[in-house]
């Protein structure tokens, strides 16, 4: 078994050997970033991010937690995760049967108001609380709540061949690259054509897509620790905020402004649209 660090809490012995369904922690971090190094335990994760931004990464993608949404990590899956700025946060730890139909894989969920105040009151409960009492029912309502959670496409997926891996490696680094896909290609050793057809195997997006997939987490991240719309367009590499704008409208169904302004105010916390991006050969 292995133990699990979280900042700003001091978890006594291994979350594994909780004898109950649910366990919850929580933690808030004011004047720091913070890091939990890659690490697995055998109950499955829920982080949510009552206040600030955080990032999960497993080895086949990066999933990005904007305020009042949450990622889910099933069990045994290694994983590493990061805040950035003032967070808040809540770890809900879960035993794999504990209900039916939880997620199977890892993914963003939104958090309605009454998920968001379960996951606040039964991180409050005692660790060993009593089963079949009260404490135990309220449990039971949380999961409901989870499992019927809608999920939202914050997920940036991450090819395993070295090469692609190569590729997203620089294209992170550098995101306002405006190379094109056919010198991409070249640059790792590949033709364009043999890139395309093996990122579409291997994480299931062309080339276009992909990099406009990387550019709402990246601007997610910048808007979230504050960053003016001008600030991150030109950092993506765009002419100007308003070109920066619509693709962020394409691609979550509202304008930066007001998609961060529901997600702190939690004033609206209905699902956001997945993210839909148009294949754009052009990009």
């Amino acid at each position: 078994m292995s133990s699990i660090a979280i900042t700003g809490l001091t978890v006594p012995r291994d979350i594994d050997t909780v004898s109950r369904p649910v366990m919850a922690l929580s933690a808030t971090s004011v004047t720091k970033n913070w890091e939990n190094a890659r690490h697995q335990h055998r109950k499955a994760q829920l982080i949510y991010s009552a206040r600030g931004i955080l990032n999960c990464e497993i080895e086949d993608g990066v999933w990005i937690v904007p305020p009042q949404c949450a990622v889910w990590i099933p069990g045994d899956l290694p994983h590493s995760a990061r805040g950035a700025g003032e967070t808040e946060i809540y770890c809900l730890f879960v035993e794999p049967d504990a209900a039916p139909d939880l997620p199977q894989s890892c993914c963003t969920i939104s958090v309605s108001p009454l998920l968001r105040e379960l996951l606040m009151k039964v991180a409050g409960i005692p660790e060993l609380y009593a089963l079949g009492g009260p404490e135990d029912r309220l449990v039971a309502v949380l999961l409901d709540e989870l499992v019927a959670a809608p999920v939202e496409d914050l997920h940036l997926p991450m090819p395993r061949d070295p090469r692609l891996r190569h590729l997203a490696e620089m294209m992170l680094a550098e995101p306002k690259d405006k190379t094109s896909r056919a010198d991409w290609a070249t640059r790792i050793g590949m033709s364009e054509r043999s890139m395309s057809r093996l990122l579409l195997h291997e994480i299931g997006m062309s080339f276009g897509r992909w990099r406009r997939q990387l550019h709402v987490i990246l601007a997610l991240q910048c808007l979230t620790r504050g960053d003016s719309v001008q600030t991150v367009a030109l950092e993506l590499g765009y002419e100007n905020a308003s070109g920066f704008v619509t693709m962020f409208r394409k691609a979550v169904g509202k304008p930066p402004a007001r998609y961060l302004s529901d997600r702190i105010s939690g004033g609206e916390l209905a699902p956001v649209p997945g993210i839909i991006l148009p294949d754009d050969n052009s990009i």
